[in-house]
């Protein structure tokens, strides 16, 4: 039999061996990349045990993963990966008297710290990727993050582990080394841990344990016998190398009683990493660093929208927990050297704003703010916090000298620095010189008496180099303990012993030929070129988190790898690797992993590299269906404009003939879900009240000139009182309202449907009606979100030479923007109660949403703007048939309970057509258009 066969005959969970599957999980957060034999996903640990014991039957290597958030390499192999995040993710006891918890290793520890905030504890470690990383991958790298000042790392928060070794054997370790069973095999590893101890102890005591984030190696300092003879804590931070973890009980700490920002701005990092020793006398919960160069790249991302820094080129970011230590710090750092200015931030939101950037400065480095791509390999190097300065300085010096650049953040409070550089891994010789470089910071990180890894593990990325830094007695031990656990080097080989090449199987390769297809649509941020857009994913992974923003919604619902946008990615970049999925852009590879994307654009404000499968999916479907017979729904749905035309002729009949049982063949025949409710048409368009309101010489009471209203399909065929909404508050504003004289539509169907060609059409015609009012100096305002985001930023990648694309773009408003922009000293009307506000995704993927909060604000209105994700809707996504269930799943996730814990006067306010219809159908919500909200509430006389 096969190893396959074998293991879907032992294990209950699903094993999975196809080329999308292996695509998914080929690469992690790193610059590596190892297509494995196939992906198993254990529902428990018998199912573990189970898998483990056919892999050995097979001499088939195993690698271990949770959220496969690892910047080193070490969630890669070429033999079975068990994926631990989909099943073996249960907190199985909180104990808030010991304050312990014992969990399975992919339990997310901002999931496990949601619940222990009810008991007023949490799991003490906090890296960046807190909600997707999982303990069980912490504990393999010995993660630590922002609060490990005061908290310590993962290895210090451990009780004990249960675990399996490649030999079956289940073991519970702990402090004295091996606590149950008291087997042979038990017997013989205890005793084995005690003579390596006994042998080693003079090179465990002076060369590990120095300072706080020594991380690279094993941390076998823990198995002497003034640290207990802990075998857990040493196991902690093996990379998976020794033993597969099936469940940790680990300590807690005490939420803090309340917590103060203080931000400390200095002239450059190198002064800030010197001010680092005085700041650590005051105890801080966190001391985190970062320069000017992350906030350019963010700028550029976010349009200018970066949270109020005190004045400096590089900041530290201290908490503190009381307000008298925030009182103290403040004034003791306004007496150091270099520092520009200081501010404690006490409003929340700016606080969560101003750590998002720390947080996301994987994803933000990635990329400079000319677009170059940048590399994780020597991101991780830690140093004591007394060298850091010095280190900070060598290091810069280092990178002139290499001719590289990078953002540099981390730490600063550990020593331990984050960087991204601009490796080039498309030569022979930018490999060559990759390799070059990281053995001089390997030497230039030992003269500061650091290592190269302070949280993230050494992986493939730095293994290679700790037979430089350690003595070969120790490299010995090292050896000598991965042979204790696994004699037989199967589990994540390559790894710290034995360590693969800095070189080798990079995920970019001089040696690799990669696709170069044409592209329909320009790709301007990415130069054209379809393999440098997909490459904006790194594989940071905050696509699988579970709540808060857009991204990704189907991931939320199904918690599959294929359906992130991190896995629909590495299935992308396989296609144009052209190794395990062949068949291009006709690959059903790239069809399976694209089926449920949305197409809702939050990965392209979420990502923080700037994803855009939305984009990516409407060039694929645009390629893989030319010259074919496209499925039924994109006829029925993309041609929806043409259709609605049609229909609104006679909408009396339509609606009757879709109200009716034939209902049920319309539907089959046009690929909709049977479960759908067809939308209804329309008595009278838009546009024909328009003609009938429009008075002949109009504009004479329009103090602020006019307004372009733009009578997207939705609007005009479906939902014409919120254009005549919109036109009556224009005109009580004092605008003169106009529009075009006859149905148009920008092009969204043909886009999400990826008919690009028909798209292109449409939006020129659409371009020829308005662009001479625009022209004359006319700001346009769409109503519907997603034909806005189209004219915003779609439409220049569709006609990228075409001026009048351009000219639209930088025109076009939403509703709440051109009151903003165009009225701003123009008072609305009061509205009473409350008002719960569901932003579109295109919207807030593109344009944002502050202005819309702002003007609800401003009505007296008590505004609460919700951040639960996509209504599961999606414009034709959820009518499609095949795509129901995951539309429900999506809006019962995180939408339908954000709108049911409203209170009940609330109004609900959603300018999407796709949102409004999704909380009519599903639970029978009535939400209206903000241009309704302001209307319903203009006084009489004002209204016409």
């Amino acid at each position: 039999m096969t190893l396959r066969t074998d293991l879907e005959a032992a294990v209950r969970g699903a094993v999975d061996f196809t080329d999308r599957r292996r695509a998914e999980y080929s690469s992690d957060a790193s610059n590596y990349r190892q297509v494995p034999l196939g992906v198993v996903f254990p529902v428990d640990a018998d199912d573990v045990a189970a898998a483990v014991a056919v892999c050995a039957k097979h001499e088939v290597p195993i690698t271990t993963r949770g959220g496969g958030t690892s910047i080193a390499g070490n969630a890669i192999g070429t033999g079975v990966v068990l994926e631990f995040s989909r099943h073996m993710n249960r907190i199985i006891d909180i104990d808030p008297d010991a304050r312990t918890a014992t969990v399975e290793p992919g339990v997310i520890p901002a999931v496990l710290n949601a619940e222990l905030a009810h008991y007023g504890l949490r799991f003490g470690p906090d890296p960046s990727t807190h909600a997707r990383c999982t303990i069980g991958g912490m504990i393999g790298n010995d993660a630590c993050g922002s609060h490990s000042v005061a908290w310590g790392r993962t290895s210090d928060n451990v009780v004990s582990l249960d675990v399996l070794t490649y030999d079956g054997t289940r073991l519970t370790v702990g402090a004295g080394g091996v606590a149950t069973p008291r087997t042979d095999r038990a017997a013989e590893i205890h005793t084995a841990l005690t003579a390596l101890a006994d042998t080693h102890r003079a090179q465990f005591r002076t060369e590990l344990g120095q300072f706080s984030r020594q991380v690279s190696g094993y941390g076998l300092h823990h198995l002497l016998p003034e640290n207990d003879t802990n075998a857990a804590k040493a196991l902690v931070g093996t990379e998976g190398t020794c033993v597969i973890v099936l469940a940790a009980t680990v300590t807690l700490v005490p939420l803090p009683a309340e917590q103060r920002l203080v931000i400390a701005g200095f002239l450059d990092s190198e002064v800030a990493a010197d001010a680092v020793p005085a700041i650590l006398a005051h105890q801080p919960l966190t001391c985190e660093g970062m320069d000017d160069r992350i906030l350019d790249v963010l700028r550029v991302r976010r349009a200018g929208s970066v949270p109020e820094l005190p004045a400096g080129d590089a900041w530290l970011l201290i908490d503190v927990d009381s307000a008298e230590k925030a009182r103290t710090l403040t004034d003791a750092l306004r007496g150091i050297d270099g520092v520009r200015g200081v501010a404690t931030v006490d409003d929340p939101a700016h606080r969560t704003a101003v750590w998002k950037i720390r947080e996301d400065g994987a994803g933000l480095a990635t990329r400079s703010p000319e677009g170059t791509l940048s590399w994780p390999g020597w991101e991780d190097a830690a140093v004591p916090p007394s060298n850091l300065g010095a280190y900070l300085r060598g290091f810069h010096r280092l990178l002139e000298r290499y001719g590289l650049h990078g953002v540099v953040y981390g730490h600063f409070g550990e020593g331990c620095l984050h960087v991204r550089l601009d490796f080039d891994f498309g030569s022979h010789d930018g490999v060559g010189r990759f390799d070059e470089f990281m053995r001089a910071a390997g030497e230039l990180v030992k003269e500061h008496s650091g290592v190269p890894s302070g949280e993230h593990g050494d992986g493939r990325a730095r293994s290679e180099l700790l037979s430089a830094l350690y003595s070969q007695e120790l490299m010995r031990a090292f050896a000598e303990f991965k042979a204790i656990w696994d004699p037989h080097g199967k589990l994540n080989p390559g790894v710290i012993v034995d360590a693969a090449a800095m070189t080798e199987d990079l995920r970019i390769d001089p040696d690799r030929t990669w696709r170069r297809p044409p592209t329909t649509l320009a790709l301007h941020e990415d130069r054209g070129q379809i393999g440098t857009a997909v490459h904006r994913c790194v594989g940071v992974g905050k696509c699988r988190t579970l709540s808060g923003g857009v991204m990704c919604p189907s991931y939320r619902a199904t918690r599959d790898e294929k359906d992130s946008t991190r896995g629909r990615a590495r299935v992308l970049q396989e296609m144009l690797l052209d190794e395990t999925v062949t068949d291009g852009w006709r690959s059903d590879e790239v069809g399976e992993a694209l089926d449920l994307c949305l197409s809702c654009k939050g990965c392209k404000s979420d990502c923080p590299v700037g994803v855009d499968m939305a984009t990516y999916k409407a060039e694929y479907l645009h390629h893989r269906y030319r010259g074919r017979l496209r499925p039924a729904a994109h006829y029925s749905m993309g041609w929806l404009p043409l259709m609605a035309r049609l229909a609104s002729r006679m909408p009396k009949a339509v609606n009757a003939l879709t109200a009716s049982p034939l209902s049920r063949v319309l539907k089959r025949a046009g690929g909709i879900a049977a479960e759908r409710e067809l939308p209804r048409f329309a008595e009278h368009t838009f546009l024909e009240w328009y003609a009938a309101h429009r008075s002949p010489g109009g504009g004479q009471d329009a103090p602020r000139g006019s307004v372009l209203l733009w009578p997207d399909t939705f609007t005009n065929f479906f939902a014409p009182h919120i254009g005549v909404a919109a036109t009556e508050v224009l005109e009580a504003a004092g605008f003169e309202v106009l529009t075009v004289d006859r149905p148009r539509c920008c092009g969204l169907t043909w886009v999400s449907t990826g008919q690009l060609g028909v798209a292109r059409r449409m939006l020129r015609q659409s371009l020829a009606d308005v662009a001479p009012v625009i022209d004359a100096g006319v700001p346009m305002v769409a109503l519907e979100p997603s034909c806005a985001a189209l004219f915003r930023s779609d439409a220049t990648e569709l006609l990228p030479d075409d001026e009048g694309a351009a000219v639209v773009a930088a025109h076009t408003y939403t509703f709440a923007e051109l009151l903003a922009r165009h009225a701003p000293d123009w008072a609305p009307p009061a509205v009473d109660g409350h008002a719960t506000v569901q932003v579109h995704c295109h919207q807030h993927a593109i344009m944002g949403s502050g202005q819309d909060a702002a003007l609800l604000r401003s009505t007296g209105a008590d505004t609460r703007v919700l951040d639960a994700g996509c209504c599961g809707l999606a414009g034709n996504f959820g009518f499609e048939r095949g795509h129901y269930e995951t539309s429900v799943k999506v809006a019962e996730h995180g939408v339908l309970p954000a709108l049911a814990s409203s209170p009940p006067d609330a109004a609900v306010v959603a300018d999407g057509f796709s949102c409004r219809t999704q909380f009519e159908q599903l639970v029978g919500v009535r939400s209206r258009h903000l241009a309704e909200v302001l209307r319903d509430a203009l006084p009489e006389r004002e209204t016409r």
